[in-house]
């Protein structure tokens, strides 16, 4: 599978486990939305350092777009970039935030007060 259909997998499944199989409901909820801005600001700031700077790399065949030839240095917006991350990042900052929250409350993690 490619970086972008996994991508695409995680959120899928988050979703199903979030609505369908868990029923906790977060995407219904005004609080997610608010706290998973605030937590994508700063997964863009993290990426955009980490792969601006060439820390990491992505192959150009893996993700959206990505034309860039290796040897440049990636695209601030546009080519299947988002603040030099592939968009895929996000689809998998979103999986994981959803599902950690999750299961955090299947848990019931946040009933322990």
């Amino acid at each position: 599978m490619t970086y972008t259909q996994l991508a695409v997998l995680g959120v899928l499944i988050a979703i199903i486990l979030d609505l369908y199989v868990f029923k906790t409901k977060l995407l219904r909820r005004r609080v997610f939305w608010v706290s998973y801005s605030i937590v994508v600001f700063f997964q863009l700031v993290t990426n955009g350092i980490l792969t601006g700077f060439g820390i990491v790399e992505y192959d150009g065949a893996a993700i959206i777009g990505s034309t860039t030839p290796q040897d440049e240095p990636p695209t601030f917006i546009g080519d299947g970039r988002l603040v030099y991350a592939p968009i895929e990042d996000l689809l998998f900052g979103f999986a994981l935030v959803l599902g950690v929250l999750t299961n955090w409350i299947r848990l019931g993690a946040s009933d322990k007060r």
